[in-house]
C-alpha cells in the first residue's frame, strides 16, 4: 500500500486532495455557522442590570445639573467668606509721579532802595568812600522745572458704620442659603425623575415580557389549530382566528419591546450610558398603611427646599432694610497717612473723621418704606407657599394611598384571569371549548398582569411625588426595602 501511495499518479493524488478538501468542507461550514452564532449571542447578550441604589449614586457623580447647583452654593459660601473681615481697617499703598513747572516774578525794587538809603546813612567820609551800586533791575524772572515723585501708605479703618457691615454679612448667609434651597430642590426634583424612568423601564420590561410570554403560547394553541385543521375538528374560520390572534400579538409584542428598548435608553440617557440599562430593582408596593398625613406636612414645613429659599429670601429683604437704616446714622472713621521717603523725616498724619449725612438727594424714607413692603411681601409668599404645599402633599399622600388599595383590589381579577385560563385549556382538552377562547383567555391573563404592574409603578411614582413634596426624598430607599410585595419584570 505504501509503495502504491508513493508512486501514485499524478492525476490520482489531485483526484485525492480534491476529496479531502470536499471532506473538510462541512467541518468548515460548521465552523463559520458556530463562529456566526458566537457573535450573534455575543450581540444578543441582555443589558448589564442595575439596581435602584447603583442608579441614584451615578446620578449623584454625574449630574450636570447637580454640579451646577453645587457650584452655585460654593459660589454663594466664597462670596460670604471674602466679605467676613468686611468693616475692618484697610491698609492702601499709594504712588505719584509728576512734572512741574514754577514761574515767578521777583519785583527787585524793595532790594535796591534798601542799598541806596544804606549808603545815604553812612557818615560822610565813609559814605563819600562807598563806590556806586550797580544797576539792579526792577524784577526778575524765576523758573524751575523737576519731574519726581512720592509714595505714601494710608490706613481706613470704619469704627463705626451705624450697623451696615453685620447686614451686609447677614445678607450673604442668607443668599447662601438660598443656593442651598435651591440646590436640595434640584436634588429632590431629579431623585424623582429618576425613579420615574428608573421603575418606568421596569414596568415597560415587564410588559414586552409579558407580551412575549402570551405570543409564545398563541403560538402554540396556532400549531395545534393547524392539526386539528387538517384532522376536521375546527373551521377553516376557527383556524383563521387563531393566525389573526397570533399576528395582533407578534405586533403588540414588537411595539412593547420597542417602548422597553426606548424605556430602557432613556434610562441610559439619564446616566449618561452610552447602551440601555436592565432595571434589576422590582416594582414594588408596601401593604402597611402610610404614616398619617400630618407628619408629612409637618415634615415638609420643615424641610421643604421651596420654604428655605423663601425664608432666605425674607431675610435679603430684612437684611437690605437694615442696610438702608444704617446709612442713616452717623459714621466714625479713623485715618492715618504716611509718606514712604527715602531719607529725612517722613511725614505723617493720623486722626478721626465723622460723617453724618443730613440730607440727601435720594428720598430715604421712601426707600425704607419699599424695602419693608419687600418684606411684608415675602412673608406673603411663604404663607401662600405653606398652603400651596399642604395641598401638595395630601394630594399625594391620598394618590399613595389610593393606588396600594387599587393594586390590592386587582388581585381577586387576577386570580379570575388565571381560572378562567385553567379552565380554557380544560375545556380544549375536553373538547368543549374553543382555541379563540383560549387564546382570548392567555391574552386576558397578559393584560391584567399588565394592568397591576402599572398600579405599582403608579403607587412608585405616588411615594417619589409624596417624599419630594414633603423634603424627605433621600427615605425613598428605606420605603422601598421595607415593601412586602415586589413585582419583577419575570414573568410567572
Amino acid at each position: 500500500m505504501a509503495n502504491r501511495l508513493r508512486f501514485m499518479p499524478l492525476s490520482a493524488s489531485f483526484s485525492s486532495r480534491s476529496v479531502f478538501v470536499a471532506a473538510l468542507r462541512p467541518l468548515a461550514l460548521y465552523a463559520l455557522l458556530l463562529s456566526a452564532g458566537l457573535h450573534q449571542a455575543v450581540a444578543e447578550q441582555p443589558a448589564p442590570g442595575l439596581s435602584f441604589s447603583q442608579a441614584r449614586q451615578t446620578l449623584m457623580e454625574r449630574s450636570d445639573q447637580l454640579a451646577a447647583s453645587a457650584k452655585a452654593v460654593e459660589s454663594a459660601r466664597l462670596r460670604r467668606q471674602g466679605n467676613e473681615g468686611l468693616g475692618g481697617p484697610q491698609v492702601m499703598l499709594s504712588g505719584r509721579g509728576y512734572h512741574y513747572s514754577m514761574n515767578a516774578d521777583i519785583s527787585l525794587d524793595p532790594a535796591r532802595n534798601a542799598l541806596d538809603g544804606m549808603g545815604g546813612m553812612l557818615p560822610p567820609p565813609l559814605g563819600q568812600a562807598v563806590p556806586s551800586l550797580p544797576y539792579f533791575p526792577d524784577n526778575y524772572d524765576l523758573q524751575h522745572k523737576k519731574t519726581t515723585g512720592s509714595a505714601s501708605m494710608l490706613m481706613l479703618w470704619p469704627v463705626y458704620m451705624g450697623g451696615f457691615s453685620n447686614a451686609v454679612r447677614q445678607g450673604l448667609d442668607a443668599a447662601t442659603d438660598e443656593a442651598q434651597s435651591e440646590a436640595d430642590g434640584s436634588n429632590y426634583s431629579l431623585q424623582t425623575q429618576l425613579v420615574q424612568r428608573y421603575f418606568g423601564a421596569q414596568l415597560a420590561e415587564r410588559a414586552a415580557r409579558l407580551r412575549e410570554d402570551a405570543v409564545q403560547g398563541i403560538r402554540e394553541h396556532d400549531t395545534a389549530a393547524q392539526s386539528m385543521l387538517k384532522a376536521g375538528v375546527i373551521s377553516q374560520l376557527e383556524r383563521l382566528q387563531a393566525a389573526a390572534a397570533l399576528a395582533d400579538a407578534r405586533q403588540q409584542a414588537s411595539k412593547a419591546r420597542d417602548d422597553a428598548h426606548l424605556a430602557a435608553t432613556a434610562l441610559a440617557r439619564s446616566l449618561k450610558e452610552h447602551q440601555p440599562l436592565r432595571p434589576s430593582t422590582p416594582l414594588f408596593v408596601n401593604s402597611k398603611p402610610l404614616p398619617p398625613l400630618q407628619d408629612f406636612i409637618t415634615a415638609a414645613e420643615a424641610g421643604h427646599p421651596a420654604l428655605g429659599k423663601v425664608a432666605a429670601k425674607q431675610r435679603q429683604a430684612e437684611s437690605m432694610h437694615d442696610a438702608q437704616e444704617a446709612l442713616r446714622k452717623p459714621q466714625l472713621l479713623a485715618f492715618g497717612s504716611r509718606d514712604l521717603n527715602t531719607s529725612g523725616k517722613a511725614n505723617w498724619v493720623a486722626g478721626l473723621t465723622v460723617r453724618w449725612t443730613l440730607w440727601s438727594s435720594t428720598d430715604r424714607d421712601t426707600l425704607a418704606a419699599a424695602s419693608q413692603s419687600k418684606i411684608d411681601q415675602v412673608r406673603l409668599l411663604d404663607a401662600q407657599a405653606r398652603t400651596d404645599i399642604g395641598l401638595l402633599v395630601e394630594k399625594n399622600w391620598l394618590a399613595v394611598s389610593q393606588a396600594q388599595s387599587q393594586y390590592q383590589a386587582q388581585q381577586a381579577q387576577e386570580d379570575l384571569a388565571r381560572e378562567l385560563l385553567r379552565l380554557r385549556k380544560a375545556a380544549l382538552k375536553e373538547g368543549t371549548g374553543t382555541t379563540l377562547e383560549l387564546i382570548d383567555a392567555q391574552l386576558n391573563l397578559a393584560k391584567v398582569l399588565t394592568q397591576r404592574a402599572e398600579q405599582a409603578n403608579q403607587y412608585v411614582q405616588a411615594l417619589a411625588a409624596l417624599l419630594e413634596s414633603s423634603g424627605r426624598s433621600q427615605e425613598f430607599e428605606n420605603y422601598m426595602a421595607q415593601a412586602d410585595i415586589q413585582i419583577s419584570s419575570s414573568v410567572p
